[in-house]
């Protein structure tokens, strides 16, 4: 039996290993306990010698399965590389998280060999359930469709295209260029950045419309789109023809559209037709080839009030900054000294936002003595008899109320995502306005689906036909760690779409999701993830024999990996797949599994731990994205943690199952700590609601605990960020204590 199992486990002895614990004790863990056929120990196993001695037992194929423990798995990956299509490679963290993180005095050295000897435990066990992945290599499409023909969906194209790839642009008007086209003059490019520049639009048009690999839709919408990356079938509509085709990956770059000024009654507009917002400024200076004419009568201006934040860091209307603003209002205060040199402007506003190499452009216009700054906000706009403005200003630099007499007054109001529905408020969406399916259980376990109407792409997906959403209308994307990045795999925001963002941001933004657009394409024809786990070829496999049709998977999945049978059978989409495993963690009758990461696999882990009868143990389940980094950077510093605790690493909090709570507990682990991201608002999670889930899975602990007659106190959850590294002994130690306080887990020697 021994030699079936083909497992070898090294053993290395650098890095402090060897002088801390005992080798040969950890080398009977393997061949008494485990009975691996080949074990070995040696010096320097990362060196090009210690290497070579796992590729000759692999090759010679005394061995199939390796089990290195040495360092953490996150450094030497080029190093233990091993064919994955061939072979089980399993890393043991004898280093950051068992030696560095220990004390080294002679009183230290049982309690941190038995933590080494647990660590292995896990490791072969993890490497005996393990088996090589089947990856799904497929002939995919290689054309990227770019969703919208503004300067953003333009960059993107023309970057595909010059990266060798065809690219099929849908544009919904009639022509391309989008809000870059109706601009004047745009914002400065160049050192010393103070000048305004001509529009460079055109050009990119042209670009496009003479690529050979770019085919452009105008006046088209997209009827459907279904499948997956590599594999997608988007059905177009133009005059009611229609016309389907493949894709591989997706931009959205549809831009933004301005907040609608009706809704600012209270400032004069719709009521005084010289009251504009800066939208419509910029179509009567370009209307008028650079001179500013009063809208009402078509006459010259000689003063002009730019109010800032008109709607906008307002609760009631659009509670974020679109960014941009200020620099438009610079912008069209100067188009107005141009226009005559002896006419003023005046510009009332909040916070003066110009980032970067703007402030040189903020300078240039403070410098004009007929441009006036103040920070205030307009109380009241009069209009006289002449058609004049008569707009009160609380000045707040001067601590006074002062009027002006303006000819117009320019509003500059915010930008709103183009997913957000004209007749829906941006500061009081829900989630089905946008595209998402509501979902709600109903008393007898059903679950119910409210499917709102469609916007954009139209997306035959169970979850719903548009991208989940933020509060205020923006795709969800992982600003921190992903940017472009959606809950869609394979469909890439970019521009105002994705947040406020000007012309030369939405540019660098569109290169951007280009590229991203075509890894994913290359990776799923390899069979593999699209970040974070791009080395992982493995798929969930379903024993659909076994499934009871819950429809968990379809729903709480964070990707909408899966559709649905009419049964409620999950329809798999292998290639939205993250390869989170949250799936995994959700389903009841626990049927999904990885080749290499399932719930059994994960129970049999926990059960190869030696608990010892007396002290408190405790057991961490670690997110491998943040958390069990963090616990590395400890190692790494050399801070000292609790000996008694052992971790086991997962995809994603969210896939944690509630079977390994239940069997941690009844083997006599005292308490648990599921160590995650940070989610809400402001989440860190790599897999957008994983850490989320976990929070709310963890309010059903509760029955577990009392059918085991235990104290929910013994089950927390800690959101941690990898830069948190530094609170670890203080998070474990208090647990600990808080732990002792409670007593000892009463199944303990059982």
């Amino acid at each position: 039996m021994a030699d079936e199992k083909k497992i070898g486990v090294y053993l290395c002895s650098d890095c402090g290993i060897g002088e801390a614990l005992d080798l040969d004790e950890l080398e009977k863990v393997a061949t008494s306990e485990f009975k691996v056929p080949v074990c070995k120990k040696h010096p320097f196993l990362c060196s090009r010698e210690g290497a070579q001695v796992i590729k000759d037992d692999l090759n010679s194929g005394e061995v199939d399965k390796v089990v290195i423990a040495a360092c953490s798995p996150r450094v030497n990956t080029d190093v233990f590389g091993f064919d994955p299509l061939k072979h089980v490679v399993e890393r043991v963290n004898l280093r950051e998280q068992v030696v560095w993180s220990q004390p080294s005095g002679e009183d230290d050295k049982e309690p941190t060999q038995m933590m080494a000897a647990d660590y292995l435990r896990m490791g072969i066990t993890k490497a005996e359930k393990s088996e090589v992945p089947e990856p799904k290599i497929a002939d995919v499409s290689r054309t990227v469709l770019v969703v919208g023909g503004g300067v953003t969906g333009l960059t993107s194209a023309i970057e595909a295209s010059a990266a060798g790839y065809k690219v099929v642009l849908v544009e919904k008007s009639g022509e391309l260029g989008g809000w870059a086209k109706k601009m004047y003059r745009i914002f400065p490019s160049k050192p010393p950045f103070a000048e305004l520049e001509q529009p460079t639009i055109a050009a990119k048009i042209e670009a496009a419309k003479h690529d050979d690999n770019i085919t452009i839709h105008t006046g088209t919408t997209i009827s459907s789109i279904e499948g997956g990356p590599g594999e997608y079938k988007v059905t177009i509509d133009r005059n009611g023809t229609s016309e389907t085709f493949d894709a591989g990956s997706i931009v959205l770059a549809t831009g933004w559209k301005p907040y609608d000024a009706n809704r600012l009654d209270n400032l004069g507009y719709g009521r005084y037709k010289n009251v504009v917002t800066n939208l419509e400024m910029e179509e009567l200076v370009t209307k008028g080839n650079g001179k500013v004419l009063r809208p009402s009568d078509n006459k010259p201006v000689k003063n002009v009030v730019f109010m800032q934040c008109a709607g906008q860091r307002d609760e009631n209307h659009v509670p974020y900054c679109s960014t941009v603003c200020c620099n438009v209002s610079l912008k069209q205060a100067k188009y107005v000294r141009e226009s005559d040199p002896d006419a003023g402007a005046f510009i009332i506003y909040k916070d003066m936002r110009t980032m970067g190499l703007y402030e040189n452009f903020y300078k240039s216009v403070q410098d004009d003595e007929g441009i006036f700054l103040s920070k205030g906000e307009i109380l009241n706009i009069e209009e006289a008899s002449n058609g004049a403005l008569h707009v009160t200003v609380d000045n707040q630099l001067l601590d006074r109320k002062m009027t002006v007499e303006a000819d117009m007054v320019v509003l500059a109001t915010g930008m709103v995502s183009s997913m957000v529905p004209d007749d829906k408020a941006v500061n009081n969406l829900t989630p089905e306005y946008i595209g998402n399916i509501v979902k709600k259980e109903t008393e007898d376990g059903e679950i119910e689906a409210l499917e709102p109407e469609s916007l954009i792409l139209n997306l035959q997906y169970r979850q719903g036909p548009e991208m989940p959403h933020l509060k205020y209308g923006f795709p969800d994307s992982h600003f921190i760690c992903f940017p472009y990045e959606t809950r869609r795999t394979g469909i890439y925001s970019a521009g105002a779409v994705r947040h406020p963002m000007d012309a030369v941001q939405a540019t660098a933004d569109a290169t951007g999701a280009a590229l991203k657009a075509i890894q994913c394409m290359e990776l799923t024809a390899q069979g593999r993830a699209v970040h974070p786990r791009t080395w992982d070829m493995t798929y969930p496999e379903i024993r659909f024999e076994s499934c009871t049709q819950c429809r968990r998977c379809t729903v709480e999945c964070p990707f909408g990996a899966y559709n649905e049978k009419d049964d409620g059978t999950p329809l798999e989409f292998p290639s939205r797949c993250r390869r989170c495993g949250v799936c995994m963690g959700a389903c009841p009758q626990r049927v999904i599994a990885f080749k290499d990461y399932s719930v059994d696999m994960i129970s049999s882990i926990l059960k190869s731990i030696e608990v010892p009868d007396e002290g408190t143990f405790i057991l961490g389940f670690v997110c491998e994205n943040d958390a069990y980094p963090a616990f590395d950077m400890a190692g790494l510093n050399r801070m000292e943690l609790n000996s008694n605790v052992r971790l086991i690493p997962l995809r994603c909090l969210g896939g944690l199952n509630l079977v390994w709570v239940a069997d941690a507990l009844s083997r006599g682990i005292d308490g648990i700590l599921l160590l995650g991201c940070k989610y809400g608002d402001d989440y860190q999670c790599h897999y957008v609601k994983g850490s989320q889930m976990a929070n709310e899975r963890l309010g059903k602990v509760q029955e577990t605990l009392d059918r085991l007659m235990l104290e929910a106190e013994r089950v927390e959850q800690v959101q941690l960020a990898i830069n948190d590294w530094e609170k670890l002994p203080v998070i474990i130690n208090e647990f600990v204590e808080k732990i002792d306080e409670i007593g000892e887990n009463p199944y303990k020697g059982f």
